[in-house]
């Protein structure tokens, strides 16, 4: 499939599916499928990320994953309420690439997406406005990793570090100009950056020196985990469409592809989240067989990130938070 075909059939569901709803005010691309020249090719790994606008201060549930057309879709709502100020979305990381370039938006009923990009698209790549963004992604992870709950379940204490954790690679490509992305955002961010800042993210995650095989071990498990995650889910997490035989594609075949072409590092985060999220998913809804899962979600934590105990977690915190005033400086993105 083509760049521009998923783009299409992301536009006809919309049309389809969502234009018709009650309080509908619009939608638009929010992930890398924008980003594609039409003719480029759209890996089967790689979802469309379509964002619904509704009326109102809260929106739905997240859909989740769809298949439409051909392509994957992956849908969520937003208020309209966070769209209304231009100078707040200019300065929020990961709306304001919607609105900078020309294949952004889906549809546009009452104009007000229109208008966003008009506003911010100008200015988008001025020194002042990337600041602004770059100072939007660490004040993220300032707030994520010191919100931590040590008395969360190990699974959640994990995420609440791996994320914000891997907003760093993020914070480079926004410095760079580059779009945000999530599953793909350490091969990106190396791409963006020299060699010693690049080898210092790794070592924050803790799989500098990871072995390519041991990488490839854990993913096999991961494998199955995740199929038996996969078949028993019933409670609603916000993720839970991730954890699904319609996402097995991104989780699985994208972070084997990545193995395969000597990216095993870049595929660490993904493979640590997804082991995490089927914990979680084991445990709310299969406890009887939560057991040898996180003992192989452990064993994989501890050998690709080194992180065994939540005295890790906090370790692994403090270092990020002392490495955030390096990825201010103007060459954070070099």
């Amino acid at each position: 499939m083509l760049a521009g075909e998923a783009r299409d059939a992301a536009r006809h569901w919309v049309r389809e599916h969502a234009a018709g709803a009650a309080g509908f005010r619009g939608a638009y691309l929010a992930g890398s499928a924008a980003d594609r020249p039409a003719d480029a090719e759209h890996p089967p790994w790689s979802d469309v990320d379509v964002t619904i606008v509704v009326a109102g201060e809260t929106a739905p549930p997240k859909p989740g994953k769809v298949r439409h057309d051909g392509a994957l879709l992956d849908i969520s709502y937003l208020p309209q309420e966070l769209l209304a100020d231009p100078e707040r979305v200019a300065a929020t990381h990961y709306l304001a690439p919607s609105f900078a370039g020309p294949d952004g938006v889906l549809l546009d009923p009452t104009g007000r997406l229109g208008r966003l990009r008009a506003a911010i698209a100008p200015t988008y790549d001025s020194p002042s406005a990337v600041q602004r963004r770059v100072e939007d992604v660490l004040t993220a992870v300032r707030m994520r990793l010191t919100a931590a709950d040590p008395a969360a379940p190990w699974p959640q204490q994990v995420l609440a570090w791996l994320f914000p954790t891997t907003l760093v690679a993020v914070a480079a490509l926004v410095a760079a100009g580059r779009r945000p992305t999530v599953r793909l955002r350490y091969r990106a961010a190396r791409d963006v950056l020299s060699g010693d800042r690049y080898a210092r993210m790794l070592e924050l995650l803790g799989c500098a020196g990871v072995d390519a095989a041991v990488v490839a071990r854990h993913l096999d498990r991961l494998e199955e985990v995740f199929d038996e995650a996969g078949a028993v889910g019933r409670t609603p997490f916000f993720f839970s469409s991730d954890i699904s035989a319609r996402a097995r594609p991104i989780a699985i075949d994208g972070s084997r592809a990545l193995v395969d072409a000597g990216d095993h590092r870049e595929a660490v985060f993904w493979i640590v989240a997804t082991f995490a999220r089927c914990q979680q998913v084991l445990d709310a809804d299969a406890p009887e067989r939560s057991g040898a899962a996180d003992r192989a979600f452990r064993a994989a934590l501890a050998e690709l990130t080194g992180v065994r105990s939540p005295d890790d977690l906090r370790a692994r915190a403090a270092a990020t938070l002392a490495h955030l005033p390096e990825l201010r400086s103007p060459s954070a993105g070099s």
